[in-house]
């Protein structure tokens, strides 16, 4: 990587700025925390900074969202994982967090307010435009280094993720470091054949991965599942039924059937599709050929006829990238083919999983250590795995060259 790391820039006994996101599921009413998954990611790049000064910058939720809260709940569940008292200060930049940053010692940890609360933060800027925000000089004088840990904001060129490796000597965090080396290995030494598997309901960001591995070569195959294989099922000429067809208009994706079809036409020996399809006709799941979905019955699963040898494909990859349910899994009719899929794909020498839904399901059935890597950023995975630079990440290559001369 051409970034440095805490590994590289020996952050014992500096001040450090560290960005993570804290951003949970919530109860705003009663302020509490309902799922500490995100904290417990960035522990180990806390515990990395144990002989630094470290000043924790994060958000919660975005301007109008009722989930819009102070950061006080955040910090007391940070104290509660790390085992030692988490100072929370109400404040971003102002003198109470100049204040206290100025008393801290080695070891100790604090806590900005929500850094959205700041105006500037919500703005979409490049780095050195960002670098002239109030909210980054006064930021940047609180502290020696940065150090960006919050990988699953890399994709937002928001001012703390770009504009405060403008401004100083800056480096990834240890979570930040593992997503980058693990997904830039499915563009590298991966072992082949690499079979990525797309399901969910986010079709134009499985086309756009789908469209990039396949025309640069880092797949082998691509399976399509979930509201992505319908898409793509009626761009083969199938009738997928009334409420699949309404579904994908309700979703605003009927513009992506034509794409799919030119996807199709380009890759027709790499890309897979379900031959069979699950739906739900009087109540219950029933199976069906993709040439004979009843028209007034919706798409929920892919059918067990096409799992078996779906299976046999996945287990003779090497690498498998997934992203995505293969049907309406909170059902217990229609979760067959996820979980069939997560099981044969923990089985690959290498594994990733794109966060979200997904990474879910998986915890749920306690897989998580059976995967290679489970991404902790949904929308940043899927931008670097469509090849588009993430702005977070092109800012700490930019800072390494500016302030370590490190080239990459």
């Amino acid at each position: 990587m051409a970034i440095q790391t805490i590994d590289t820039i020996k952050p014992a006994g500096k001040t450090v700025l560290l960005r993570v996101d804290f951003n949970s599921p919530m109860d705003p009413q009663a302020g509490m925390i309902l799922d500490d998954k995100r904290f417990r990611e960035h522990l180990r790049t806390i515990r990395a900074l144990k002989e630094s000064r470290c000043i924790i910058v994060t958000h919660q939720s975005r301007p109008g969202k009722k989930d819009f809260t102070p950061l006080k709940a955040h910090a007391e569940r940070l104290s509660n994982l790390l085992g030692f008292p988490v100072t929370y200060i109400d404040d971003i930049f102002g003198t109470h967090a100049h204040s206290a940053v100025r008393s801290m010692v080695p070891g100790e940890v604090l806590m900005l307010e929500n850094v959205r609360f700041n105006a500037e933060e919500n703005l979409i800027l490049n780095g050195p435009e960002a670098a002239k925000t109030i909210l980054i000089n006064r930021l940047a004088r609180m502290a020696d280094i940065f150090v960006n840990d919050a990988f699953g904001t890399a994709h937002r060129s928001q001012p703390t993720m770009v504009g405060l490796p403008e401004v100083m000597p800056s480096a990834a965090g240890l979570l930040m470091k593992d997503e980058i080396e693990a997904l830039s290995r499915v563009f590298s030494d991966a072992p082949r054949p690499v079979m990525f598997i797309l399901g969910g309901t986010k079709v134009d960001d499985s086309i756009s991965v789908a469209e990039h591995v396949l025309a640069e070569g880092f797949a082998d195959s691509v399976l399509m599942t979930g509201v992505v294989a319908n898409i793509f099922l009626a761009a083969s000429g199938y009738d997928i039924g009334v409420p699949s067809r309404d579904h994908i208009t309700t979703l605003g994706y009927d513009s992506l059937i034509p794409k799919a079809g030119e996807l199709i036409a380009r890759f027709l020996d790499s890309i897979l599709l379900p031959s069979h399809v699950a739906v739900k006709k009087d109540g219950a799941r029933a199976e069906f050929l993709v040439s004979e979905i009843p028209v007034d019955c919706p798409v929920l699963d892919i059918g067990v006829e096409s799992v078996a040898p779906l299976l046999d494909t996945i287990a003779s990859s090497g690498t498998v990238v997934l992203n995505g349910p293969a049907g309406l899994f909170e059902d217990p009719d229609f979760s067959l083919g996820t979980y069939d899929i997560i099981k044969a794909a923990s089985g690959a020498a290498f594994s990733v999983v794109g966060g979200g839904h997904t990474a879910a399901v998986i915890e749920k059935i306690g897989y998580n250590a059976r995967f290679s890597h489970i991404s902790t950023g949904g929308g940043a995975c899927i931008a670097f795995l469509t090849g588009k630079p993430l702005p977070a990440i092109a800012a700490l290559e930019k800072s390494s060259e500016k302030y370590f001369g490190f080239v990459h």
